[in-house]
């Protein structure tokens, strides 16, 4: 991965009559970086990626891919997995495919080799010549991932890519993700999934009312909002203390939250001088679950 940005969000502004949805938006993505974009419903986030791929015009600021503004016929091979399906449903699976990839460059035989062998990826080659229509919504879903794919994009912009999938597809389709990114594409990616951002994502922004209320890396996200968390077991009395606050406890287990920099040993020794049986002292830092809790409140259970 390079510093180079092949994604440059600059002052972006965005209104919709006189409602404004973006307020002076800054980021970039960096060329060959899993980037995570983040937000509750409504925070702004398919906003920008319209504008970015010249859906919607900005009110002002630049928004720039491969540092110019989007173009189509651009030497830049770009995958878009919108949220939205745009798969034509009265068709085949293996001919929806395959007129895709024809329009990404291959030639018939290729397109039709290279989606059945997706396909058989994915573990639905039997759905092959079955009506996209026909299909679940998980099913219709890794088509429209085969989709974007295919023409093994350079930039890959996934908008809630695992959206309505079990835990074993979504690993599944991680994997693939995975893979793409190790070959070398960047991917920008829109989830509400905390346990793929902190399995996949190099940096991260989260977007809240059109604003970005935290960027860097997950590491720099956790440390920012501040803390460890303790998972302790134990036997005996939990004292209180000024070193650390006491999140929940009960059947033997108590979450603590400490400043960061904290003299955990001491913590850990004072426990101990309490009386207490100490069988599990686990710090930790936040889980970019509570941070989005914390950030999005009751939005975040949208």
């Amino acid at each position: 991965m390079t510093s180079d940005p092949i994604v440059e969000i600059d002052h972006f502004r965005m209104d919709f009559g006189s409602t404004t949805v973006i307020q002076d938006l800054s980021f970039e993505v960096r060329r060959g970086e899993t980037f995570g974009f983040l937000g509750s419903n409504g925070s702004g986030k398919t906003t920008t990626l319209r504008a970015l791929l010249g859906i919607y015009r900005p009110t002002s600021g630049r928004l720039l891919i491969d540092g110019t503004p989007f173009d189509p016929d651009s030497a830049l091979r770009l995958g878009y997995l919108p949220e939205e399906r745009g798969l034509y449903k009265k068709e085949s699976v293996i001919d929806v495919m395959s007129y895709f990839g024809r329009l990404k460059g291959l030639d018939k035989r290729e397109a039709r080799r290279w989606s059945m062998e997706y396909l058989e990826r994915v573990e639905i080659a039997d759905k092959a010549r079955t009506r996209v229509d026909k299909l679940s919504g998980g099913e219709q879903q890794k088509v429209q991932l085969g989709v974007t794919i295919m023409n093994q994009p350079e930039l890959l912009i996934l908008d809630e890519p695992t959206k309505g999938f079990d835990p074993v597809n979504r690993r599944l389709l991680m994997d693939i993700i995975d893979e793409q990114r190790a070959s070398g594409a960047t991917v920008l990616m829109v989830t509400h999934q905390m346990e793929e951002v902190e399995r996949l994502c190099d940096r991260i922004i989260l977007l809240k009312d059109g604003a970005a209320r935290a960027y860097g890396t997950v590491t720099e996200v956790q440390e920012e909002f501040g803390g460890l968390t303790i998972i302790l077991d134990y036997a005996g009395a939990l004292p209180e203390s000024a070193d650390y606050g006491i999140v929940s406890q009960g059947g033997g287990r108590a979450i603590l939250s400490v400043d960061n920099g904290a003299d955990l040993a001491g913590i850990l020794r004072a426990l101990i001088d309490a009386g207490m049986t100490v069988t599990r002292f686990e710090p930790r830092r936040r889980s970019l679950d509570d941070i989005f809790v914390e950030v999005y409140g009751d939005e975040a259970g949208e």
